[in-house]
């Protein structure tokens, strides 16, 4: 029995042991991981968000996304107009009221010219603001980590450098949605297109309809500029606002030695 009874305690010590390295592991880990973020959370803000906003500033001074290319963005519709429009009503010799003429418009089995393109301009524009708004996101996450991470413990009093820590985080965190909603903009930009274009194919002789599509397509482009102008004031507002508090935001709670002086 007292064999037993050491060879379980034994199994027991090793167990704990074991367990015991493997905390010690996992908490390193995160050491390093939390030390990681912060590197890369200062890094951010001292030497990529300047470069970002030189580099965004460059590209809306550039000719690609001049104002003056406005009118390039209309573009025409591969939907050809019928040569007449058949009705299966046939008129009476009275004059109908207007809202029982059919409007059911063209059926649209297949189109002559094949599909219908996207604009390859407002395309251009758009694989060059996408990747950045992404890129953005990611910044305004790391950002956020950043500041969590150095944030202390709750404690009574002396809390004003953690209020600006929270309110910097703040500021991130709707910079970080607001860069988001750029991309949900694109799929919605997609989307409202591709239902006027099919009115187009089914109302050919309607040419409010292609006019709108011409619309969309010069509003998108403008659309997709201003975004551009605010990715740029992301970076430069939330550079600003950080390097101005670097010191509490580091340093959020200045010890009863510096209150002495």
């Amino acid at each position: 029995m007292s064999h037993e009874l050491r060879r379980r305690t034994n199994t027991k010590s090793s167990h704990s042991v074991g367990s015991s390295a493997d905390h010690e592991k996992t908490d390193n880990l995160l050491d390093e991981f939390k030390a990681q973020s912060k590197k890369q959370g200062e890094h951010l803000v001292k030497e990529v968000f300047p470069k970002k906003v030189l580099e965004l500033t460059a590209l809306l001074d550039s000719d690609k996304l001049s104002l003056s290319r406005l009118p390039e963005f209309s573009i025409g519709l591969n939907i050809p107009i019928p040569d007449g429009i058949s009705t299966n009503c046939e008129l009476s010799s009275k004059k109908r009221k207007l809202n029982e003429i059919d409007t059911a418009g063209t059926p649209v089995f297949a189109l002559p010219g094949g599909t219908v393109a996207i604009n390859p301009l407002v395309v251009e524009i758009i694989d060059i603001i996408k990747p950045l708004a992404i890129e953005l996101v990611s910044y305004a996450n790391q950002i956020k980590m950043w500041i969590a991470y150095m944030i202390p413990k709750i404690e009574d009093g002396n809390n004003f450098g953690v209020s600006i820590q929270e309110d910097t985080m703040s500021e991130a965190r709707q910079i970080e949605t607001e860069a988001a909603s750029y991309l949900d903009q694109i799929s919605r930009y997609f989307l409202t297109r591709g239902k006027i274009v099919s009115k187009v194919a089914k109302y050919p002789h309607v040419d409010d309809y292609r006019r709108t599509v011409q619309e969309l397509d010069e509003k998108e482009f403008l659309s997709l500029r201003l975004a551009l102008v605010d990715l740029r004031n992301h970076y430069a507002s939330l550079h600003d606002l950080i390097c101005k508090n670097l010191d509490k935001i580091k340093k959020p709670r200045s010890t009863n030695t510096d209150n002495m002086y």
